[in-house]
């Protein structure tokens, strides 16, 4: 069966097809233009009644929220492709611990950087310059730990690549890249290393190359 991924031009669905690159695991994509208010179709809505990208359908098994695919895809093809989730118990709770530190405190202010300095024009509402700075410090912060984190392994769950690390990639290429804050990736030596690997994967590569940004 092949997986079905909508709005691969996204960020968040991008974090889904790097895995399953990763995975070796076929798949198709749909376009969804969130610019355009596509997510708001009512028949989009069946699938993702929050109106968000991405949703992947399996069959009739559908999924929408990007941790939560990669985690499953992860799992059910542990045993295919590049191992994303650990071989022990242990490194599979620093995975999850890093998984959740991108989602509560690393990706939140970049989200806002990125709407805020990418997206306002498109979206029609003016920049908040204040939400832009307090967003960068915050982000500093978090960027700080992990450098420090990174002088410990040479990825943020250990010495092997995962799902912490690919859910990383589609908003920070966003920060290195459109939103013009590469100094904050690479005024942090060790952050500066690890963001050179973990985006100059073949499989992540091959996501830009497909898929070019909205913005």
């Amino acid at each position: 069966m092949v997986v079905k991924v909508y709005g691969p031009a996204f960020a968040s669905p991008k974090r889904v097809l790097v895995c399953l690159i990763e995975k070796q695991i076929e798949f198709e994509t749909v376009p969804v233009d969130l610019l355009k208010g596509e997510h708001k179709d009512p028949e989009y809505l069946k699938l993702q009644p929050f109106g968000t990208v991405p949703v992947t359908q399996d069959g009739d098994y559908v999924l929408y929220e990007s941790r939560a695919i990669m985690r499953y895809y992860a799992e059910k093809y542990k045993s295919q492709g590049t191992d994303l989730l650990g071989k022990t118990i242990e490194e599979r709770g620093q995975v999850e611990n890093w998984l959740e530190v991108e989602a509560q405190s690393y990706n939140p202010p970049l989200y806002n950087l990125t709407i805020q300095i990418l997206f306002s024009p498109k979206l029609g509402f003016p920049r908040d310059e204040n939400l832009i700075k307090e967003s960068e410090e915050k982000l500093a912060k978090v960027l700080d730990i992990y450098d420090e984190r990174l002088s410990k392994s040479k990825y943020l769950a250990g010495d092997f690549i995962s799902l912490a690390d690919l859910s990383h990639l589609p908003f920070t290429q966003y920060l290195v890249g459109p939103i013009g804050k590469e100094y904050m990736v690479r005024s942090r030596k060790r952050v500066s290393a690890w963001w050179d690997d973990i985006s100059s994967r073949p499989s992540w590569q091959k996501v830009l190359q497909l898929y070019a940004a909205p913005v």
